[in-house]
């Protein structure tokens, strides 16, 4: 099997099937261990994600992918899991993954005009593919702060959308249709219309960044739409900072790391749990 089989199949059957692989970003090995172990309980398809801007405060491309490879071994991990650079910021650094061993990259070239973005992602998928690695890029700028990375909201355009998967082979599109990365700051407003629109002239699997606060309702109307695969890291790291503050404020003696962690480990699990049984992948690992 070539390393992209694995994110081909399971977003190629999400796409089909009208539900969605969730994507989690990893801060450390604590959530690794939680992505891996929980998506296995569950039997469902997880993608592991590690954002660009803080893989070097992680050890490195290699280090994680073989972090990623020998966690999957040692917890005998039987359900599909992939390993994803999350908004690679340079056509150097997808490179550097890809090398590394990882999965699927995704190269963020939004912020830059569409024949510069197409031009940059095109370089990227050759690269990928003939190494079987899969490759999504985006359209438009999803708002908000992720990893320390601010973007204004930008919704993605029609005709850019199409030009980027035509002209370059990308196997999944991110277009930036009204979600936001970090807390919302009142309610989502979602563009069902231009996601219904898209839909009708593109045939890949849509990503969905920035879903942290989407109500239900509206997360099963974007799968819908296509949306295969929906990136979460707020709604993580809320529940994991909130479970341990709350166990460093009650017990102010306590030193020993293990018990420290234990409860935001459990808050973890109970979030990607909560997670794969509201995007529908619960029990769809083939």
């Amino acid at each position: 099997m070539n390393l992209g089989d694995e994110m081909y199949n399971i977003l190629d059957d999400a796409l089909k099937k009208k539900y969605a692989v969730p994507q989690f970003n990893m801060n450390g090995l604590i959530w690794l261990e939680s992505i891996l172990k929980t998506g296995e309980k569950c039997g469902a398809p997880v993608i592991v994600g590690t954002t660009d801007k803080i893989v070097d405060q992680l050890g490195g491309f290699n280090l994680l992918a073989q972090t990623f490879k020998v966690m999957k071994e040692e917890l005998e991990i039987t359900a599909p899991v992939v390993l994803h650079l999350d908004h690679g910021q340079k056509i150097e650094r997808c490179f550097q993954a890809i090398d590394a061993g990882y999965d699927s990259v995704m190269y963020d070239g939004s912020k830059l005009p569409i024949e510069e973005n197409v031009e940059n992602t095109k370089k990227v998928v050759d690269y990928a593919h003939a190494q079987g690695v899969t490759v999504e890029a985006e359209v438009g700028s999803v708002g908000g702060t992720e990893d320390g990375v601010y973007s204004d909201l930008l919704y993605a355009s029609l005709n850019e959308c199409i030009q980027l998967v035509k002209n370059t082979g990308i196997n999944s599109l991110a277009p930036a249709l009204g979600s936001v990365h970090g807390k919302y700051k009142g309610e989502p407003n979602l563009g069902f219309k231009e996601m219904e629109e898209l839909r009708s002239f593109v045939d890949i699997p849509f990503v969905l960044h920035g879903a942290s606060g989407i109500s239900d309702t509206e997360l099963q109307k974007t799968i819908s739409y296509g949306h295969a695969k929906i990136n979460y890291n707020t709604e993580l790291n809320i529940s994991w900072s909130k479970a341990l503050r709350n166990k460093l404020t009650e017990d102010t003696e306590l030193y020993n790391p293990m018990e420290i962690l234990k409860p935001s480990k459990e808050a973890l699990n109970s979030t990607i749990e909560e997670i794969i049984q509201r995007t529908g992948a619960w029990k769809q690992a083939k």
